[in-house]
């Protein structure tokens, strides 16, 4: 190949001048890299916003908009951040979804770390496709065996982030 037929993606970067001002200095750089190490140590962020908590919800579109109400009639319109999986609650604890689990767990850990939340609140809902996928039809077959489908799962989810955060408030529904 010669060098003409070489694609932009293939050909080297060119490096740019270095962002660090000259007059910088060993010691001045020194003091850079300590001040980082510090905020990579510690997880802190001045320069990220808190927050008051980490909303769980599913993917459903229908509960877009119903949690988003719910969320603002709680007071909390932009002062949480969110998490979408499917199932919600279902999606974080159960065996049927455990490659989703770390996505999850690493997720509320740097939430917390990111934006210091006090609290993650976890909304279930009625006619989840995925409590039907992760327990079966009969798991949903009635308003009586979803309402307790969705109280163990979210019984297991407030006992997991207790566990794993003792620190946070757990907050738990069922739309």
């Amino acid at each position: 190949m010669t060098p003409a037929s070489v694609c932009a993606c293939c050909t080297p970067p060119k490096f740019a001048p270095s962002p660090l001002p000259s007059g910088l200095g060993r010691r001045g750089f020194a003091g850079l890299l300590a001040a980082g190490a510090t905020l990579l140590a510690t997880g802190a962020r001045a320069d990220y916003p808190v927050y008051d908590a980490m909303l769980l919800s599913c993917i459903d579109p229908r509960m877009v908009s119903p949690v988003y109400d719910y969320m603002n009639g709680q007071g909390l319109g932009g002062k949480y951040s969110q998490f979408v999986i499917a199932g919600a609650a279902i999606g974080a604890v159960s065996a049927a979804f455990q490659s989703w689990h770390v996505a999850f767990w690493d997720n509320l850990a740097t939430t917390i770390k990111l934006h210091r939340i006090s609290r993650v609140i976890a909304i279930d809902h009625r006619d989840c496709g995925a409590a039907k996928i992760a327990f079966g039809a009969a798991s949903i077959a009635t308003p009586q065996a979803e309402t307790a489908t969705h109280r163990r799962v979210l019984a297991e989810f407030r006992r997991e982030v207790a566990h794993r955060h003792k620190e946070l408030g757990i907050e738990t529904g069922l739309m």
